[in-house]
């Protein structure tokens, strides 16, 4: 027991953020930071890119496909990223300022590097509202640091396996990671309002968030279902959720690994029964993710 709780009290001060700057924590952060972004881009470039044929730089309007929910992803990753990137400099025990400028920054200019390798490649094209929508996310977790000093509203995801992937794999994926990331039919994304940040006088319990939810159903192709014949029958909709959810960064604990975990897995919305509007119905659903 004396060893166990000596190892759990090394972790917690080695995960207890400095309240100064400390120099050696700051150059691990920013080599590790540096050297992951690197290894990526060279990664995409090599094991993706590599298999499409290159062009010249160009640029393409992809605003109409998928029902924007590859926006709403470049929105959700730009951030999570600045968010982390944030919480890693604060752990160095740089400044505020700083925080926001090097770190809540880091999703943005990730992928706007990914956005100049699509800018090459004759499959793709940079697209400025993907720029947009990286800029968006990034200025979310910004704008609520300059403001409240807080994330009162947290940008989450949750996915579901749908019957669209089996009829075009090669777009919407072929196993579960595949379509993790390319079938948006299955995608959620969730505007996550912390209640009780807003309404102190309410006496809601600090765990307690209402969640809005935004996805789409019946995308074979990225835009109206045109490239093949047999994808007509099925009509492209919008979907919007109404739920709750829990704010897990909020759970007491005096364990700083468990509060790393529990900051991780943040950016998942936590199943609820949940309310369904489209154009032609309201559903409910037991339990959604």
């Amino acid at each position: 027991m004396p060893l166990v709780y000596f190892s759990q009290s090394k972790t917690n001060t080695f995960l207890t953020a400095s309240d100064s700057l400390n120099i050696s924590r700051r150059n691990a952060v920013v080599v590790t930071e540096a050297s992951l972004a690197a290894g990526a881009l060279i990664g995409l470039n090599q094991l993706w890119y590599a298999d499409y044929e290159r062009s010249k730089f160009h640029t393409i309007n992809d605003s109409d496909e998928w029902l924007q929910l590859d926006k709403m992803g470049h929105a959700f990753t730009a951030y999570q990223l600045g968010k982390h990137g944030a919480q890693l400099l604060n752990w160095s025990g740089v400044s505020e300022k700083d925080q926001l400028i090097y770190g809540a920054t880091l999703g943005f200019t990730f992928l706007t590097a990914v956005e100049v390798l699509d800018g090459y490649s004759k499959a793709w094209g940079f697209s400025w509202t993907d720029i947009l929508a990286n800029a968006t996310g990034a200025g979310l977790y910004v704008g609520q640091e300059l403001l409240w000093k807080e994330q009162r509203i947290a940008l989450k995801f949750s996915f579901h396996q749908t019957k669209y992937a089996a009829l075009n794999p090669d777009k919407l994926g072929q196993d579960f990671l595949e379509q993790l990331l390319k079938d948006y039919n299955g995608q959620t994304y969730w505007l996550s309002f912390n209640l009780h940040a807003f309404f102190k006088d309410a006496n809601f319990p600090k765990w307690l968030n209402l969640a809005i939810g935004y996805g789409g159903d019946g995308m074979i192709s990225a835009s109206n279902n045109t490239e093949n014949e047999a994808f007509n029958s099925f009509k492209q909709q919008r979907q919007f959720y109404l739920s709750f959810d829990i704010n897990l960064n909020s759970i007491k604990t005096n364990s700083k690994l468990l509060q790393l975990f529990f900051g991780v897995f943040d950016s998942l919305k936590i199943p609820f029964p949940t309310l369904e509007f489209n154009k032609n119905r309201c559903v409910f659903h037991p339990f959604y993710y």
